[in-house]
């Protein structure tokens, strides 16, 4: 589960930069000015000049108050930035309004606080600002002062062109609007779902850097430990033989000796080959289906292949991924859940398949990803398999990427699928070639001591 604090930081973060908005209408000003100087100087057509000056005077008026006021690195919420964007939108709609309406070509420029607000806005405040520009342009289409032209060469467009630009300017924006926001929300649910992963990355590290931390221990503890060993002794050889404190020291002497043996062993994890720190595919597959078994359905294991049985080390990136994958068909399955395991001399494979209903073609197509879901239903732990769920909870597929994730950082490749109709379910494939998946390298060993001392852990429950 994503940290709560990080997800608020991070939205916090994506807020509009007042400084972002304010060089924004500094840009336009500069183009508004450049429009009507080029206008009214350099193609001698008349237009309101003052009206206009006042028009682009008010938004300097307003950079200049915004850079006083706020700090640039001041990130706006979202009614704020909204307002700044109405603003905009109705400076440019009385320009437009003194220089010919719709039939103005800078009309287009209706579209550009749409695609902004698009980008970081919430959708609620967007549709808003789409809304003001649409009432906005179509108040223009009727109502407008003439669009400055030579007075020898009148310009008549016909209302059914200035109608057309009006139609225009609705799907601009309504395009413009959509996919700006899509493309946005979904870097945003990428975003979300990679900082997901990386807990799960910085957790699995932090495991990792135990065998490291233990060595050191071992080898600053050795030299004073030596010290206490040898001042025992002497102790124990000054002491008379019947005195009170003989039993005392040879218990001291014990204790050293067995702080000796464990520091022996953290100083030599790295060439830890204990039964518990490797398994065969079949432990692993019946290590990951005992915290399922609990929930109601039955989980066939099975396990076939040619040759010797594949060992490897109890990787955390495996555990989890499968356990995952598992946990779900459990979730979804309606009377069973199969995983099994089989090998050859090249590859090893590990398949999860259910009864349940399957993946729906629209998530098939993009299983995987982060933030795509078919769960309408949560199976609650203890209920009967199938029940719907009382609260309606709904999945945003974080368990599955973070699962997929892991997988694939461990050398595997995944693959989703529907079993035939006759069977119905979903059917995951993960394989990897042999020798990835037998690597002595999988896993540090200082890593697989603290999994064992907390396997719970790496079972945690994530929905997809």
């Amino acid at each position: 589960m994503v940290d709560q604090l990080n997800i608020a930081l991070a939205r916090t973060s994506r807020r509009l930069r007042l400084d972002t908005l304010v060089r924004l209408r500094w840009l336009a000003i500069l183009g508004q000015s450049v429009a009507i100087g080029g206008v009214h100087l350099g193609l001698g057509f008349s237009l309101p000049l003052g009206p206009c000056v006042a028009l682009v005077a008010a938004s300097v008026w307003l950079n200049i108050g915004l850079r006083v006021s706020f700090p640039m690195s001041h990130r706006l919420s979202s009614r704020a930035a909204s307002g700044l964007l109405a603003y905009d939108v109705l400076q440019l709609a009385a320009l437009l309004y003194l220089t010919g309406g719709l039939e103005n070509p800078f009309a287009l420029l209706f579209l550009a606080p749409v695609l902004i607000s698009a980008t970081a806005q919430p959708p609620s405040h967007t549709f808003a600002l789409g809304s003001l520009v649409v009432a906005t342009a179509t108040l223009l289409a009727f109502a407008h002062w003439p669009l400055p032209w030579r007075h020898d060469q009148p310009l008549d467009l016909p209302p059914l062109y200035v109608g057309g630009i009006w139609v225009s300017i609705l799907l601009g924006v309504a395009f413009t609007a959509i996919y700006a926001w899509r493309v946005s929300a979904e870097a945003d649910d990428l975003a979300e779902a990679l900082t997901a992963a990386e807990m799960v990355m910085a957790r699995e590290q932090h495991l990792s850097q135990l065998d490291g931390l233990a060595a050191a221990a071992a080898h600053e503890l050795g030299t004073p430990l030596a010290t206490i060993a040898l001042v025992a002794k002497e102790i124990a050889h000054a002491a008379p033989a019947g005195s009170p404190l003989a039993e005392d020291i040879a218990l001291l002497r014990q204790e050293v000796e067995r702080c000796r043996t464990i520091l022996s062993k953290l100083a030599s994890l790295d060439e830890d080959e204990s039964p518990l720190s490797i398994a065969a595919v079949g432990q692993l597959l019946e290590e990951i289906a005992g915290p399922q078994r609990p929930f109601g359905v039955p989980i066939h294991v099975t396990v076939r292949g040619e040759g010797p049985e594949p060992v490897a080390r109890r990787n955390p990136s495996v555990l989890y991924g499968i356990g995952n994958l598992v946990d779900n068909a459990v979730d979804f399955a309606r009377t069973t859940v199969a995983l099994s395991g089989s090998w050859s001399a090249e590859r090893v494979t590990i398949e999860v398949s259910d009864d349940g209903p399957g993946f729906p073609p629209e998530v098939l197509l993009r299983a995987g990803e982060p933030y795509i879901t078919s769960r309408g239903r949560l199976r609650d732990r203890g209920q009967a398999p199938g029940r719907q769920d009382p609260a309606g909870h709904q999945g945003l597929g974080l368990g599955l990427f973070i699962a997929k994730t892991l997988l694939e950082r461990s050398g595997a490749q995944i693959v989703f699928a529907n079993n035939p109709r006759n069977l119905g379910g979903a059917r995951i494939t993960v394989s990897w070639p042999r020798a990835v998946f037998e690597a002595r390298s999988s896993l540090s060993p200082g890593a697989a001591l603290a999994e064992r001392a907390s396997p719970t852990n790496l079972f945690k429950r994530q929905s997809i």
